[in-house]
């Protein structure tokens, strides 16, 4: 029912499309959409038709043919035969090493000496401000490049481990082998191995998956789940009681015996490397490129999230530590347990940013001879084929999706370590 002080309704007109501020920045998102939708089709058109004249249609069956040269650091099997598809697949995992291992040893450093730069003690805060300057004002590719040149000039090469009286010796009791050549470590070797899962077949993207790591994995989750499981019951019965049960033993059986009895089922045991010829076999190799390019990024991004960790920590109120160290807490528990949890809140998101440089910065790795995927899909597959826009897009690709997925995973923590209102 309408009565008189109902106003008339307005019919839909295309020019309210314009000048009614109800429906005019739809209108000009839905225009700016379209109009860079043209554009981009128009690019790709344009490059699309320039390659048909130039003989060079846009296509990716090279990843079919033969790549013809070899990767020296690889985590899959693979030789010059494979196709450079595979070359491709072996660079993308050495990226990924790179940046794994990068960005827990940068975050170890950072908060090491993001913490210590506000020691008490003088010479210690100005030794870890100078390590700050130095690194960060330094650009990463001469770290790179320096801590490379110190591995090839400073270590022993093979030959000095021969001789009843070697000018160098193997270091953790005769396991480890550093030299110029890199680091030769023990592997881990089962008599009672499960085998292997082969996925894909025979096909390029062919990898094994050792069933004895997945065993180990569950195993350490399942403890780790049953460790958070004792955690929390001691919590309730401190909140009840006032009294926290010491749990320590508990959780060290929940996370050790478990473990060692899988170990002792599959007969594990220690493959160490030994001077054979004019070179180390057995054990696992890791290459001067790897240790240089991973020592590189950590120092450099560590420097940067050192700074984010102090100005995280003094972004907490200094009423927080007073109030901690009236109640007998010590400084070490106080930064583990008061300020570090908060100062996390402001921490995480810009540390979001280095992690992300770390995973592009890996692509320097060319400059010290360590295939990853800019070195193999980027590199030589583009050098030899010749397709230098397919490659380029891949690779862009592969590094967009890499850097979304860190993104998104450390945007889930920092959902989690935010402040919920009760």
């Amino acid at each position: 029912m309408t009565t008189l002080s109902d106003p008339p309704k307005q019919q839909f007109r295309l020019s309210m499309l314009l000048y009614d501020t109800r429906y005019r920045s739809a209108t000009i998102q839905v225009l700016a959409m379209f109009g860079f939708m043209l554009l981009a089709a128009w690019l790709i058109s344009n490059a699309a038709q320039n390659l048909a004249a130039l003989g060079k249609p846009i296509s990716f069956s090279f990843f079919t043919e033969s790549a013809s040269y070899d990767i020296n650091q690889r985590l899959l099997e693979y030789d010059s035969r494979d196709t450079h598809l595979r070359a491709a697949l072996i660079g993308l995992l050495n990226t990924l090493v790179v940046a794994v291992l990068g960005c827990i040893t940068a975050t170890i450093i950072g908060v090491f000496v993001g913490i210590l730069r506000l020691s008490s003690n003088w010479l210690v805060a100005r030794i870890m401000t100078v390590y700050v300057e130095i690194f960060r004002n330094v650009p990463v590719l001469l770290w790179i490049v320096f801590a490379m040149a110190i591995l090839i000039e400073s270590l022993p090469s093979p030959r000095d481990f021969r001789g009843e009286d070697p000018a160098a010796t193997m270091d953790m009791f005769g396991t480890v082998a550093i030299t110029n050549r890199g680091v030769y470590i023990p592997e881990p070797l089962f008599t009672n191995s499960l085998g292997n899962l082969h996925i894909f077949g025979d096909s390029s993207l062919r990898f094994d998956i050792s069933l004895d790591l997945v065993a180990v994995l569950a195993v350490l989750a399942a403890s780790i789940f049953a460790m958070r499981k004792v955690a929390a019951r001691a919590a309730r019965i401190q909140e009840e009681t006032g009294v926290r049960p010491k749990t320590w033993y508990i959780q060290l059986g929940i996370l050790f015996v478990p473990l060692l009895t899988l170990l002792v089922a599959l007969g594990f045991y220690l493959g160490y490397p030994e001077l054979k010829g004019f070179n180390f076999t057995g054990g696992t190799h890791l290459r001067n490129s790897l240790i240089a390019l991973w020592l590189a990024l950590s120092l450099y991004t560590a420097a940067f999230i050192a700074e984010i960790v102090r100005g995280g920590i003094l972004a907490i109120s200094h009423g927080q530590t007073e109030a901690a160290a009236a109640l007998g807490l010590r400084s070490g528990r106080i930064m583990r347990l008061v300020v570090l949890p908060q100062a996390m809140r402001v921490i995480i998101p810009p540390m979001i940013s280095n992690y992300l440089n770390l995973t592009k910065n890996s692509s320097l790795a060319i400059a010290v001879g360590y295939m990853d995927i800019t070195g193999t899909l980027g590199g030589i597959t583009m050098n030899q084929t010749g397709r230098e826009l397919e490659c380029v897009l891949l690779l862009m690709l592969v590094y967009l999706a890499i850097s979304l997925c860190i993104s998104s995973v450390m945007n889930w923590y920092n959902k989690r370590m935010k402040l919920v209102e009760r």
